[in-house]
């Protein structure tokens, strides 16, 4: 219930890794990067419910800050470029935020019994479908296929 509030009240849309989201700030700054002129840093709200509790597994070429703002706690998998995985908690008595580096891939879960998490997610240098990427089987380290293969959608 708390959930669809949310989605009403924020203006929230269907985002394509699973879950709503709104982008609620781009800067007005531009930055020149490898990959063409992008603002210094933008800003979504993400919600995550029970009725679509993963998110697929993609990187970016961004840092991205996360931001528990309520509800449940989320379980992040996360993959660095040297193939190193962990899985990392956000919300509830756990952490508050969550530092994503570019490059890395991520994904998310809201793990049995939550119901719903918000978050606030900064992306910098500012978010650019052309800097993101969702995960194919091929892209992952073998021995970590079998545990990521539910997040590539």
């Amino acid at each position: 219930m708390r959930a669809q509030e949310l989605i009403e009240s924020l203006g929230l849309e269907p985002h394509p890794e699973g879950g709503y989201f709104r982008r609620i700030y781009t800067s007005p700054h531009g930055l020149a990067t490898e990959s063409g002129e992008r603002p210094t840093a933008t800003s979504i709200y993400y919600l995550m419910t029970d009725a679509q509790p993963c998110g697929r597994l993609h990187r970016n070429r961004s840092d991205i800050l996360h931001f528990f703002l309520e509800g449940d706690l989320v379980e992040y998998q996360l993959l660095d470029p040297d193939g190193g995985r962990s899985v990392r908690p956000l919300g509830g008595a756990e952490e508050r935020h969550l530092l994503v580096p570019g490059g890395w891939w991520k994904a998310s879960l809201l793990p049995e019994g939550s119901r719903y998490a918000l978050v606030a997610e900064v992306v910098t240098p500012g978010f650019d479908f052309a800097d993101h990427e969702f995960a194919r089987e091929q892209d992952l380290p073998l021995d970590h296929r079998p545990a990521l293969r539910p997040f590539l959608g």
